[in-house]
């Protein structure tokens, strides 16, 4: 089994922080390895995603094992070198402090014959699996639509029956009130027609009054004038 390994000297992190993350990805694949890197928290996982990377170029390049059959063989931290420094602290006195550092190595391998078969096997049965589960989830979406769709024509074809019930409503209403429009407005008619001829009435009645009240006034002036015609000399003019 061919092993190719990266590694990163002197890194200012400590051994400590940096095997918490190594953890993570010793014996995955490297696309496992760089998923979990992506989506790790702590501050090493980019570091360590860089050195990855790396130990996987080498691989490609040195050994022409291509990325898809290497995985995590080792991944391991050792302790470099540790600067000391001094802080002040109270009463003259002085802290030491400890800048640690580390030696991080990873170290890929590729699959062996067997377990590669094995895994391409998985792989197919996988995509095989994936396909009829995509055409079952494709047909059974399709079944839905149609259920919609026929719904959806249901409900609009109740929807058309009942505006047309409205419009019938509609224009029965109409009728009804124009039909009271129009005995409103032959009642008014007659109404005015009938104040018209009581009014007719009334003046025709006015006048007879009128020339019977003048009768006997004319009556008496004429009376009055055979009067005067007797009384004149039958030789005067």
């Amino acid at each position: 089994m061919v092993e190719t390994a990266a590694r990163l000297r002197h890194h200012r992190t400590s051994p400590t922080k940096i095997r918490q993350v190594l953890r993570l990805i010793v014996g995955k694949d490297v696309a496992d390895a760089r998923e979990i890197l992506r989506f790790c928290e702590r501050g090493p996982a980019e570091t360590v995603m860089k050195l990855l990377d790396s130990a996987i170029a080498n691989a490609e390049h040195n050994d022409n094992v291509p990325e898809e059959e290497l995985f995590v063989t080792r991944a391991f931290a050792d302790e470099g070198p540790t600067m000391k420094r001094w802080r002040p602290r109270a009463r003259g006195r002085g802290t030491r402090i400890r800048k640690r550092t580390s030696h991080v190595t990873i170290v890929v391998a590729r699959y062996e014959d067997v377990e590669l078969d094995r895994r391409r096997q998985r792989e197919a049965a996988d995509t095989q699996a994936q396909r009829a589960s995509r055409r079952r989830r494709v047909a059974a979406s399709q079944r839905k639509a149609e259920r919609e769709a026929a719904r959806e024509a249901e409900h609009d074809h109740d929807h058309d029956e009942e505006l047309d019930e409205v419009d019938t409503d509609e224009l029965d209403t109409d009728e009804a009130e124009t039909d009271e429009v129009e005995s409103d407005e032959a009642e008014t008619d007659e109404a005015g027609t009938e104040t018209d001829e009581t009014e007719e009435t009334e003046e025709t009645d006015d006048t007879a009054t009128a020339e019977t009240e003048d009768a006997p006034e004319a009556q008496a002036d004429d009376d009055a004038a055979e009067d005067e015609a007797d009384e004149k000399p039958e030789g005067s003019k």
